[in-house]
């Protein structure tokens, strides 16, 4: 397989796409994964973990709103990684992600995620090339775990958007006061390291494959909720679940 070139994928919908259809297709999408998860927490047999990368302003929790919050809270749960804590610090990288991978029935989606200690920690040179290779090799050994051991269904999502509309965004949170809570004084200093950022998630996607990455163009809202949703509906629709029986 070769490797993943970001600059070579769009991070628009195919002109053929139109807003509408896309979008009232989405809707109905949406009904069969309420349904679907609900087949996932009645069975109980297998669980679903669900990976949002991205750059800032790509959108991650507004997808997290479009296409979860309309199932059924009790087996669905979210989780955010921040800042490491002086606890999480004192033990190894995948430590605070290990605990918080779904149970059989759930579904988990991870807002950021163990690639975080890959991403931000290399392009701020908290660690060097050679620590990074060993936590991708972990990672690895990891995600093969969670699905040989747990029957953990793992989709791996980079929310792919341009420069030009990461800045646009950024600038939007100063603009609108709606959004001016999600601003950080940072953001527009990270949003400058854009070509290294690039370069350690292509790396990423290269040797952190074991389980397949889903490039997901991201700078229309509407193309980006759709896609995940597909790529979740048909995901659950290849378990071929069953309802129990009546327990004895």
């Amino acid at each position: 397989m070769s490797k993943i070139k970001l600059e070579e994928i769009s991070t628009r919908a195919p002109h053929s796409e139109k807003k509408d259809d896309t979008k009232e297709e989405l809707s109905k999408i949406l009904k069969e994964l309420d349904d679907l998860q609900n087949l996932l927490y009645a069975e109980s047999q297998h669980s679903v973990l669900v990976i949002v990368q991205g750059m800032d302003a790509s959108g991650k929790d507004g997808l997290i709103r479009d296409v979860f919050t309309s199932m059924n809270p009790q087996g669905v749960n979210v989780t955010s990684f921040k800042e490491p804590t002086k606890e999480e610090i004192a033990h190894d990288f995948l430590w605070r992600v290990h605990k918080e991978a779904p149970a059989k029935g759930m579904m988990v989606i991870f807002n950021r995620s163990h690639y975080e200690d890959v991403l931000i920690t290399r392009v701020h040179g908290m660690i060097d090339d050679d620590t990074a290779k060993i936590r991708m090799n972990a990672i690895n050994d990891f995600e093969r775990l969670l699905t040989e051991n747990n029957k953990t269904t793992i989709l791996k999502c980079y929310l792919h958007i341009s420069h030009k509309e990461q800045r646009s965004r950024l600038q939007e949170r100063l603009d609108n006061p709606r959004k001016m809570w999600k601003y950080n004084e940072n953001d527009f200093t990270e949003s400058k390291l854009w070509d290294k950022y690039m370069k350690c998630y292509e790396d990423v996607f290269d040797k952190c494959k074991e389980v397949p990455w889903h490039i997901i163009p991201s700078d229309q809202n509407w193309y980006k909720s759709y896609l995940i949703a597909k790529l979740l509906r048909d995901t659950l629709v290849g378990l071929k679940m069953n309802f129990p029986g009546v327990k004895k």
